[in-house]
């Protein structure tokens, strides 16, 4: 039995899809399904049943997954002990942020960290969801609420608060009854800033839905309506004016989470620093 085709199989595992597993591992869905196959030939053992639009464990798939998970989650401990044990300041460190986070805060500030520690090579990774520092996904992970999973340690570092956002010319020539408004998908409904905005926006016409916020900003850039927007993106934008509706603002803390194995592995702590700088 090959353990890389273990890994695969146990990644296929916990997170239910092919492309969910793939994204886990950084490889593509078809490496996944290689793997599997691979396994399931070398153990002439049936563990999924492959389906049209998913793959489902069979009885001994689920069997072989339960007994093989603790081998995964050691093996992820390995990991985590020898990079831990490196006394220098180098190497490769993966950062996940939300993708403004991530465009907008950090990666124009790369340059003073490659100026100061020119051995460490950083893999930023902007995106929504939730990845796992405990299965080595990211080493660094920037969360807009404090995590709740064991073995990690997280420090606030920041906060930012959003406004709505137009076009200059779309401000002008509307009046507030007449807004429209640019909002979050359906799996946003109940972000903090989202419900800000629907409570605003009332019965007026949300013209557009999207989970990307460069998409938003886009959309009040052409005057098809108002966005939320965080003030760190959307005041630095010629293109875009704040409405200003009164009241408190709706905000989001920031928080920078590390696994316990690895707060005091000297590179890991440069590149906190580095990160905490980006959103002084």
């Amino acid at each position: 039995m090959d353990w890389t085709d273990l890994q695969h199989f146990l990644a296929l595992a916990r997170e239910g899809t092919l492309s969910a597993a793939a994204r886990s591992l950084n490889v593509d869905h078809v490496t996944v399904a290689r793997r599997v196959a691979a396994l399931e030939a070398s153990l002439s053992l049936k563990l999924v049943d492959r389906r049209p639009r998913s793959y489902e464990l069979t009885e001994n798939g689920k069997r072989i997954a339960k007994i093989g998970a603790p081998m995964a989650e050691t093996a992820f401990a390995v990991e985590r002990a020898v990079q831990a044990s490196k006394s220098g300041i180098g190497g490769e460190i993966t950062i996940s942020a939300p993708p403004s986070l991530a465009n907008v805060l950090i990666a124009p500030k790369l340059i003073r960290l490659r100026q100061q520690h020119p051995g460490i090579r950083i893999k930023l990774i902007g995106e929504k969801r939730t990845v796992s520092l405990n299965r080595r996904e990211a080493d660094l992970a920037l969360r807009l609420s404090r995590p709740t999973e064991p073995g990690l340690i997280a420090r606030k570092i920041g906060y930012f608060e959003f406004a709505l956002y137009g076009s200059p010319d779309y401000l002008k020539r509307t009046p507030p009854h007449a807004f429209a408004f640019v909002a979050y998908d359906s799996s946003m409904d109940e972000a903090p800033q989202q419900r800000w905005l629907m409570r605003f926006a009332a019965s007026r016409e949300i013209v557009l839905r999207t989970s990307d916020l460069e998409n938003q900003a886009a959309a009040a850039r052409t005057g098809m309506g108002l966005a939320a927007l965080p003030k760190f993106l959307g005041e630095a934008d010629p293109q875009l004016e704040r409405y200003d509706v009164g009241g408190r603002p709706v905000g989001r803390e920031v928080w920078l989470v590390v696994h316990r194995d690895l707060r005091r592995t000297p590179t890991i702590r440069a590149v906190a620093g580095f990160i905490e700088d980006c959103l002084a």
